[in-house]
């Protein structure tokens, strides 16, 4: 039962996400109209946007987030860092970057840190490090975060939503393993407030979705059906 969380506000906590490859400009222009208006963290949209959204939102709440080396992680160092410099350039003041799967699979782990540690040295914005936890394993999910730490990120996030969505026992993991030393961005498949408190309670500081409209109305349901349920 949620009627204990009904009074969370989770519109802070969102990350307004519109990564969807055909999306137009007039969809860009909308998904920052709604982070302000209803106040989430961040609109995050692909790097060809970020100066069209960071003219929009100049002197609003919403930050200007954006992706690098999405959604595999596997363009070079030498790519991933210029992207996340141009980007910084044209206004984007938060970056959700994707590690390099395959070196963490080999064991590169110093190839790894390097790569992360010099986009967050290079930029001095908040790095978000996306290390896709359906695909590894737990030791690998520790290993990674242990990483991402040392490499000067502010967050370590689950997924990018294309080979599946986050978890609660993700979440929980690697907030144990993050120790309280960055903070847990939950994304991919957060459809509904029941599914953005489980995950905000298991220790996500920062939730992504392309839903977050659905997800608050989908709180105002659980107000109307908590009221319906209270005696008269």
């Amino acid at each position: 039962m949620l009627d204990q969380h009904l009074d969370i506000d989770i519109a802070p906590f969102i990350d307004h996400s519109l990564l969807n490859p055909c999306a137009t400009q007039q969809y860009v222009g909308q998904w920052c109209e709604e982070a302000d208006r209803f106040g989430f963290a961040s609109v995050c949209i692909y790097p060809s946007y970020v100066r069209f959204a960071r003219e929009l939102l100049q002197g609003k709440r919403p930050k200007v987030c954006t992706v690098i080396g999405f959604p595999t992680g596997a363009t070079t160092s030498t790519m991933k860092l210029y992207e996340a410099q141009e980007a910084v350039e044209n206004g984007a003041e938060e970056l959700d970057v994707v590690i390099n799967l395959s070196w963490l699979k080999m064991g590169k782990t110093n190839e790894v840190h390097r790569e992360i540690a010099e986009i967050c040295e290079e930029t001095n914005v908040t790095v978000k490090a996306i290390i896709e936890t359906n695909l590894l394993s737990i030791e690998e999910k520790r290993i990674a975060t242990e990483i991402c730490i040392d490499s000067g990120v502010q967050f370590v996030k689950t997924c990018t939503g294309w080979n599946g969505g986050a978890k609660v026992e993700d979440v929980r993991l690697l907030k144990e393993f993050a120790k309280g030393q960055i903070g847990i961005k939950a994304s991919g498949g957060i459809r509904s407030f029941e599914d953005a408190v489980e995950l905000i309670e298991a220790g996500a500081s920062r939730l992504g979705t392309s839903y977050s409209i659905q997800v608050l109305k989908s709180r105002r349901k659980e107000e109307e059906e908590e009221a319906e349920t209270q005696p008269s």
